[in-house]
């Protein structure tokens, strides 16, 4: 059975500009079905780290609030902390980093909410049926939300190939403790050089599983039950990530976990995508290289599968090559594809209707 994904190019003239063509787009994919009156809707974005310049621009994400809020919900922007120790790695710098890209209330007439709390610790552990998990950790806020929308910069990505919308709900939803299981296969270690001793990640981690012996921290992984706090907490920086998850267990980790963020929530979500500015890298950068394919379009449907699927073809039709083997050639995306598939994520198969 095929799903139906909605496009529309970037063509724009008087009376007809790309914000209201994207309103357009999202109201053809039936945003008002799947938004009940009074719903809390998260608007999961990526707000893009200081210094990059390729994430979704405010002025559309506010046409997106516009939308929910006509249909009769109460959107909110969000996004999750980040594993690696940056500007957005808590609640206070992510909030900071977002309003100096432009997300601001007095732009997108929507509040940012941060989904997994202060410090990345606010989590709901969702069951799922996947082949690699049983449950998955999902930020708190994104569970409780009543509907949620996706809206995704499809671009180049390291591990994935490219990230669309099944990265942008699979490790953009999860918890930091997610997303240390989607990178890593082991627990977090202290760098001895690094390390003043100070106890601040002993006093915050919650297993008690880290000690100072005799004057640096030391985290035993018997007992460390990977939440990834001590990252994030330690004032020297000292506490590492061994990034060593291949990439293909990285893509299957990462659908099962978008499908554990859209638990309850298979009709009352919808997924818009940007096929704009395809940067070679992730959003997570603090700069963008220059695009490594033309710019194609924006894209919207219910099915996150059939979503990136149509995406990455049109990019390739556009391109006249496969720019993500190009640019990452070591990396086979079509594995969260055809896992996503697997898992009852969504299917491979669309029909594209034109707006």
């Amino acid at each position: 059975m095929q799903s139906t994904v909605w496009f529309t190019d970037l063509s724009s003239g008087p009376g007809k500009s790309l914000l209201d063509k994207t309103g357009g787009l999202l109201r053809a994919a039936g945003l008002s079905s799947r938004i009940r009156p009074g719903a809390l809707t998260a608007v999961k974005l990526h707000f893009g780290e200081r210094g990059n310049t390729s994430f979704v621009r405010p002025v559309f994400v506010r046409r997106v609030v516009e939308e929910i809020a006509a249909a009769g919900g109460r959107p909110f922007l969000t996004d999750t902390n980040t594993l690696y120790v940056g500007g957005r790695s808590n609640a206070v710098d992510h909030f900071r980093t977002a309003v100096a890209n432009g997300f601001a209330f007095s732009v997108v007439n929507a509040p940012v909410i941060l989904a997994d709390g202060l410090r990345g610790e606010s989590r709901v552990m969702v069951p799922v049926d996947g082949s690699l998990y049983r449950e998955v950790a999902i930020g708190a806020e994104i569970v409780h939300a009543d509907a949620l929308v996706a809206v995704t910069h499809f671009k180049g990505h390291e591990l994935a190939g490219f990230g669309g919308t099944i990265k942008n709900l699979g490790m953009g939803c999860a918890a930091r403790s997610g997303k240390l299981a989607q990178h890593s296969t082991v627990s977090p270690s202290v760098d001895p050089g690094g390390c003043t001793g100070c106890g601040t990640c002993v006093l915050h981690c919650p297993a008690g599983a880290i000690s100072t012996v005799p004057e640096k921290a030391f985290i035993d992984p018997g007992v460390c039950i990977g939440c990834a706090d001590c990252i994030v907490v330690c004032p020297e920086g000292a506490v590492t990530i061994d990034w060593n998850e291949a990439a293909p267990i990285v893509q299957r980790k990462m659908a099962e976990h978008a499908l554990g963020a859209l638990r309850g929530k298979r009709e009352s979500s919808l997924f818009l995508t940007f096929v704009q500015q395809l940067s070679p890298y992730c959003d997570c950068y603090g700069n963008n290289d220059r695009p490594i394919a033309p710019d194609v379009g924006i894209l919207a449907s219910a099915d996150p599968v059939a979503l990136d699927q149509a995406c990455a073809d049109l990019v390739i039709r556009a391109a006249g090559r496969d720019p993500f083997r190009e640019t990452h050639p070591q990396i086979d995306w079509t594995v969260q594809l055809s896992h996503g598939e697997e898992i009852g994520l969504g299917t491979r198969r669309y029909r594209l209707e034109t707006v």
